[in-house]
């Protein structure tokens, strides 16, 4: 098979790296072209020397591309994916700073709180100009996949409004399968079979089975509270796993920022937070844990061109859906995975024109969505409650609307239990202002914004959070890692 993947964002180097050997598993994928492209010219020569390493030393005809030019690199694709940041970690770096002077202390700030919906705006009209581009210049009928959070968000503004078929791809189904797998003592995660569904970073196990055998609530929670490692880092999710029934797909430190009840206090925070890994809890977690990533990678990038002169093994294929829809829909092997998409009837309880994260089926008449699911009503109303955040921030985005902007940071729950409509208003119009240059849309907004800033009296301070930690340095990596190896 020969056909061309655009992969936009190609710059994020482990992930594209990871989602191009697992595609390079497909054995009638060898002749395929990746097209890459990112505003890097620097990332992409750095990323494009390691997939030519995995080329030549695994003697394939797989050819790779790197370009600037995005229109270039999406001509002629028929699958397009997108892993992009818009704005990078500068941008990123306002969206966590700027919330805890209103004192909203968030551990990633992505999908949705101030960080994600500030996020959002940078993104959907970049996502539309891709779409704008996949229509004009790339193989009709092309996929887009994205990865790019805020998931939601993205997926509706290409759906909604670009008009391109568009899937949102995320692993939080499968890392929460793994977990819970492990709790009960699965020899793989194969005898765990279930359904989940939601939103994306709000999907719920509403029903497990291990090895046919049904699992409850008061078992899976009995396993979890007796797991020596589990037990301290998911608190959180634990806690709510008891009082909604059923478990979380998303990690402890994402989801309490998705609820109003977590991180309103910092005393509550370090209540229910685990500070042995970022994705626990910690203020800023997954901002530190970027800056730390991008630095290893520019240091030890030497390090990274040798290992990839390895062979290709498909038995380390990830469990990114990536790879497995595109596999599915060419050789037609099914594949099940967790998709996003739009409701249209396949949650019977969450609003018809939300994008829904739920299990569907692939093959070669495309993604199958398996429809009839009704959540539990408390899953459903804290989904709900975000999904009306999302739909403003996407009309928002569209439009330019700075108050339409401001009501939605309003009823964001996390935001709503911290901050007061005085201090949202201000925020936003704070962060508007400092990432001016990735909001396009807001360009006539912004001096009305700093003229209300000028003459502001709410009072603001300056604080790190209720957990954070400084990034390390690239001495204290080198030495954390060789300490583990010894462990090991």
């Amino acid at each position: 098979m020969s056909f061309k993947i655009a992969i936009i964002g190609a710059g994020s180097v482990g992930f594209t790296k990871k989602l191009f050997t697992d595609i390079l598993c497909v054995p009638e994928f060898r002749d395929v072209e990746f097209a890459l492209t990112d505003l890097s010219e620097r990332n992409l020569q750095m990323i494009k020397s390691i997939l030519d390493r995995v080329v030549e030393f695994n003697r394939l005809p797989t050819k790779v591309t790197a370009t600037t030019d995005r229109r270039a690199a999406l001509e002629g694709a028929r699958y397009i994916i997108s892993c992009v940041r818009v704005g990078g970690l500068e941008a990123y770096a306002d969206d966590i700073r700027i919330p805890l002077k209103y004192g909203i202390d968030q551990c990633v700030g992505d999908t949705i709180c101030a960080g994600g919906i500030l996020y959002g705006q940078r993104n959907i009209p970049v996502i539309l100009d891709f779409c704008k581009d996949i229509l004009e210049v790339a193989e009709p009928g092309a996929k887009f996949l994205n990865y790019a959070n805020p998931m939601a968000m993205n997926t509706w503004a290409a759906i909604e409004y670009g008009k391109v078929d568009t899937v949102g791809l995320c692993h939080g189904v499968q890392h929460g399968a793994d977990q819970i797998a492990e709790v009960l003592g699965a020899k793989s995660r194969t005898e765990l079979d279930y359904i989940c569904s939601g939103i994306n970073h709000q999907t719920w196990f509403i029903d497990l089975r291990l090895n046919g055998r049904k699992i409850g609530k008061d078992e899976l929670v009995a396993a979890f509270e007796a797991h020596p490692v589990y037990s301290q880092q998911e608190k959180l999710r634990i806690d709510v796993l008891k009082r909604f029934g059923v478990y979380s797909t998303e990690s402890n430190g994402h989801l309490s920022e998705y609820l109003p009840w977590y991180r309103k206090r910092p005393d509550e925070i370090t209540r229910w937070i685990d500070m042995s890994d970022w994705i626990h809890g910690e203020t800023g977690g997954y901002l530190r844990y970027s800056t730390e990533t991008r630095n290893w990678f520019e240091t030890e990038f030497p390090q990274f061109l040798e290992s990839a002169a390895r062979p290709i093994d498909p038995a380390k294929r990830s469990n990114e859906h990536a790879s497995h829809i595109l596999e599915a829909l060419e050789t037609n092997r099914v594949y099940r995975g967790h998709f996003n998409v739009k409701n249209n009837g396949i949650v019977t309880n969450l609003p018809q024109d939300a994008i829904i994260e739920s299990p569907g089926f692939v093959d070669r008449f495309g993604i199958n969505m398996a429809a009839g699911i009704t959540l539990p009503e408390a899953c459903a109303a804290t989904c709900t409650s975000s999904i009306n955040v999302q739909r403003m921030s996407v009309h928002a985005a569209i439009s330019g609307d700075i108050d339409l902007l401001k009501l939605a940071v309003l009823h964001d729950p996390l935001v709503g239990a911290v901050s007061t409509p005085e201090e949202v208003w201000q925020m936003v119009d704070e962060m508007v202002v400092a990432q001016a240059r990735w909001l396009p849309q807001y360009a006539e907004a912004v001096p009305a914004a700093k003229e209300r800033l000028s003459k502001s009296r709410i009072k603001t301070r300056e604080w790190a959070g209720a957990a954070r930690r400084d990034v390390r340095s690239i001495d204290e990596l080198r030495a954390e890692k060789t300490a583990l190896k010894q462990a090991v």
